[in-house]
């Protein structure tokens, strides 16, 4: 640890997340793993303490929120529309009003699921637009709208059905110069009983700085949302994402992103060489399938690929729907112990959903049962388990990757952020996650109890569990699923 540590205390009354302090750097060779410092920007951490709990999560945005300064950054899904967002809406606006509106908002949604129903995300933001003393101007929202989605196909398409193209599914929650980075939405179900994951990093300006810019550069291609709930496109690229050329519109907004990946790669390798003291190392991963910009899926595979005997690879998604690569990977090249952490169809979030959506959970059962099969037919019971995660009026939301070393007990390596690992991650939506890696026993401890207060909820999976009669799988969501599955 570093003297620089000290300055944490101020930080005590936080909630309790995964809470790490940050120095900017490079990786050093000290630590031998599956990933090449030379294929994505890197910076290395010092580390304080860890908690988790959704109400924590939420309680953390609404005090950082009235206590920025500078700046607030926020890219989600969408924001929900209950007294909780309300009150998450008014700190904002608290950080404006106790700035003399010298503070900075952006915020990055998704444009069909932030405009979904009468009363949306973008109605809930709208007091942070009108046009008062502040000026309109602090505050900058846009709405990412997938370039699949346009001509004939967006005007056939329903509501909630027209999400299956293409979303803003990254979540980068940045206040001042502190980041939590996390799978978790702003909504109500994220605030209280939908268990998901929580990285709270703090003085951490040059990562911040990283994804504001990321966030910025999306918006260059995104819809700015007006105080009259309209929206316009404001030209900051050539290409229109909805009238332009497909191919054309994918060229100019992949560089954008790549531009700026290399940017802060090229700054990482003029510090590669650097001593540090430092024992905790950040990788920031990006993930844009209908970009063409694949950072986080060639990163995971490679990981998934190299995991070594005598390891522990332990890997949650709250839809298992893993890709072929992945899939492949697991059952064929890596030869760790590995647990596989979903949920069960009743902490499903689509648990009792009325219409198609109620088949969902059915549907993941479906591949989840098919993916057993590949483990039976491979004889490889004994290296790979399946579990599913269970809690009485609660859903699970919870993703990422924990990777412990062989001849170690604790987890040496974590993958924390947006994607499910699942088709829509890799080839349909916005996704970042980081991958953290670490040799400070205190994290380590931490990253073991996180996945622990998992794991006890949950209850392994075998031949005699998928076929109770409450798994039996409707004879059209299996008729569709086949299909389908390359869009959840």
């Amino acid at each position: 640890m570093t003297s620089s540590i000290s300055g944490i205390s101020k930080h005590k009354k936080l909630p309790k997340l995964l809470r790490i302090h940050w120095k900017k750097s490079s990786v050093s060779n000290r630590l031998n793993f599956t990933m090449n410092a030379d294929e994505t920007p890197n910076c290395q951490l010092n580390i304080d303490k860890q908690y988790n709990h959704p109400k924590d999560f939420y309680s953390t945005l609404l005090k950082k929120c009235e206590n920025s300064k500078k700046r607030i950054t926020l890219a989600s899904l969408y924001l929900g529309t209950g007294p909780l967002e309300k009150d998450l809406v008014e700190s904002m606006k608290k950080a404006v009003i106790s700035t003399n509106g010298n503070i900075e908002i952006n915020i990055l949604l998704d444009y069909m699921r932030g405009s979904r129903g009468k009363i949306n995300s973008r109605m809930m933001l709208k007091p942070l637009l009108e046009d008062d003393n502040d000026g309109p101007d602090n505050c900058k929202i846009y709405l990412y709208h997938t370039p699949k989605l346009r001509g004939v196909l967006k005007s056939v398409m329903p509501n909630r059905f027209n999400e299956l193209i293409g979303l803003q599914h990254m979540k980068i929650y940045i206040f001042d110069d502190s980041l939590i980075i996390s799978g978790a939405n702003l909504s109500n179900d994220y605030f209280t009983n939908r268990q998901d994951r929580y990285l709270l990093i703090e003085d951490c300006k040059d990562l911040c700085d990283f994804y504001s810019k990321l966030i910025k550069r999306v918006a260059e291609f995104s819809f700015r949302l007006l105080p009259d709930d309209t929206t316009v496109f404001e030209n900051k690229i050539s290409q229109h994402p909805l009238t332009s050329s497909l191919e054309q519109f994918r060229c100019s907004a992949q560089e954008k992103i790549q531009s700026l990946y290399l940017e802060e790669l090229n700054k990482s390798k003029k510090q590669l060489h650097e001593n540090s003291r430092n024992d905790t190392w950040v990788f920031p991963l990006i993930q844009m399938g209908q970009l063409g910009i694949r950072y986080d899926s060639d990163i995971t595979l490679n990981l998934l690929k190299n995991a070594q005997p005598g390891s522990l690879l332990r890997l949650a998604t709250s839809y298992f729907n893993l890709t072929s690569d992945y899939s492949n990977a697991l059952l064929k090249n890596c030869q760790a112990s590995c647990e596989l952490l979903t949920a069960h169809p009743t902490a499903n979030g689509f648990f009792k959903a009325k219409g198609v959506a109620g088949g969902i959970p059915a549907a993941y059962t479906k591949l989840e049962k098919s993916f057993f099969k590949k483990i039976e037919k491979l004889g490889l019971e004994n290296r790979i388990q399946l579990r599913e995660f269970i809690r009485s009026d609660w859903t699970y939301h919870a993703k990422g990757l924990w990777y412990t070393l062989p001849h170690e007990k604790k987890p040496s390596l974590t993958l924390i952020g947006s994607s499910n690992f699942g088709y829509r991650s890799v080839e349909r939506d916005l996704e970042t996650q980081i991958v953290v890696v670490t040799k400070n026993k205190t994290l380590q401890d931490n990253l073991e109890n996180e996945y622990m207060r998992l794991y006890k909820r949950s209850k392994p999976v075998d031949k005699q569990t998928l076929h109770q009669p409450d798994r039996i799988v409707p004879a059209w969501v299996r008729a569709t699923t086949t299909l389908f599955r390359y869009f959840f």
